[in-house]
């Protein structure tokens, strides 16, 4: 019997595009013998919805007639399975549109991707591809993931955060404090997001003014750090779990400015249509010598699992070309594309790819039920809360 598996993409967030061709993608590579792979889309105010046009990239040229074509639906667990209910139920007659034993989110940055979509899933107690809820919340906050990171000795660089909050009751005050800590060049980035969404190179004060003032029409939380200029970025993926991890091929993406753009990832390289990631200008493999390569992909994987990470993630490295220093600049724990042509280039098939990442997520279901999640007591047969406060003394 097939494993029906619901891949989950879209959602509410600046992302949301590009996780529509990343979920499309990974719905169409999965092995059809054994697999029924369900497209679950999820639109930027946080509605579901199925069937059959759901899963064809060309549709989403006009999302409204989309969804009259489609079938909104709720998710409800019974019976230990996971069903796709239509919304609304038919007042006669069967609501249940189909069920999945397996979640698959293919969603990229805040909302999504930073645990809220895990943690929805989570709580209806199927087999869930990817990271948890907590690693999937570490890694999207680059600042919680850098600490993490240092804690751990692995190289990143120094930053400074600034809440818009703390930015708008005194500008100056903010501005001291990154000048303080960082020298210009300075880089903002939004704190959670990807795609190089809200980033802005700083040189000096007036180009930082600039630059919060750009980044926090994303985030209400930015990252301030030193801007390499001279620099070379290479990205490596890493496939496996706590137990057991293995690096993929390294690329070198090509950017067309100082930092790589978002249209530098999903549109210069494309032709006839964005591919997401698959598209983007590279040199892959990236042109690194034996000890290089062997030193980055050594740190992907230590870098994956120092954060728990589970699945497929995409580690993005910066050299300083100036010093030859090596840091980890981000983790994408849900990359553009899944980051399989990094794997292709190895060897892997991307439905290979998706099979790994499908037996790991029920790797660790079988690991979770072993654990104790009740605990059986009399504490409700004697409660008495008449006037109390609280019953812990």
């Amino acid at each position: 019997m097939k494993i029906k598996v619901g891949v989950f993409f879209g959602g509410k967030s600046v992302e949301h595009e590009v996780s529509v061709i990343s979920g499309i993608q990974a719905l169409n590579a999965f092995d059809s013998e054994k697999y029924d792979a369900i497209p679950i889309y999820i639109t930027k105010e946080n509605e579901m919805y199925t069937g059959e046009t759901i899963g064809d990239i060309k549709n989403y040229k006009n999302i409204p007639e989309l969804l009259k074509n489609s079938t909104r639906i709720f998710l409800i667990c019974e019976q230990g399975k996971l069903n796709l209910v239509r919304y609304p139920e038919k007042k006669i007659g069967n609501s249940i549109v189909d069920h999945i034993d397996v979640a698959f989110p293919v969603v990229h940055g805040a909302n999504v991707e930073d645990g809220s979509l895990q943690g929805f899933l989570s709580h209806y107690n199927v087999p869930l591809v990817g990271c948890d809820v907590t690693a999937s919340a570490v890694t999207m906050d680059k600042y919680f993931m850098k600490t993490v990171l240092k804690d751990n000795d692995i190289p990143v660089l120094d930053c400074v955060t600034l809440h818009v909050k703390e930015y708008q009751a005194d500008a100056e005050a903010a501005y001291a404090k990154v000048e303080k800590k960082i020298d210009y060049p300075v880089i903002v980035k939004p704190v959670n997001l990807g795609s190089s969404v809200g980033i802005k190179v700083a040189k000096d004060r007036e180009g930082l003014v600039e630059a919060l003032e750009y980044a926090y029409e994303f985030s209400q939380k930015l990252l301030i750090e030193k801007a390499i200029i001279n620099l070379r970025e290479i990205n490596c993926s890493v496939l496996g779990d706590y137990e057991s991890a293995q690096a993929s091929e390294c690329e070198e993406p090509i950017a067309n400015d100082e930092i790589l753009s978002y249209e530098d990832k999903y549109v210069a390289g494309s032709k006839g249509g964005s591919e997401g990631m698959r598209t983007a200008k590279r040199e892959l493999p990236a042109n690194l010598t034996p000890e290089l390569r062997d030193k980055i992909r050594t740190l992907a994987v230590k870098t994956f699992q120092t954060l728990n990470c589970n699945g497929v993630s995409r580690i993005d490295f910066i050299i300083d070309k100036d010093t030859d220093n090596v840091y980890v600049n981000e983790i994408n724990p849900i990359p553009g594309s899944l980051a399989f042509y990094l794997w292709e280039a190895l060897g892997k098939p991307y439905s290979e790819l998706l099979d790994d990442m499908v037996k790991l997520a029920l790797k660790r279901e079988r690991e979770e039920k072993s654990l104790m999640t009740s605990f059986e007591s009399n504490i409700l047969q004697n409660a008495n809360i008449s006037g109390a406060k609280g019953v812990k003394k």
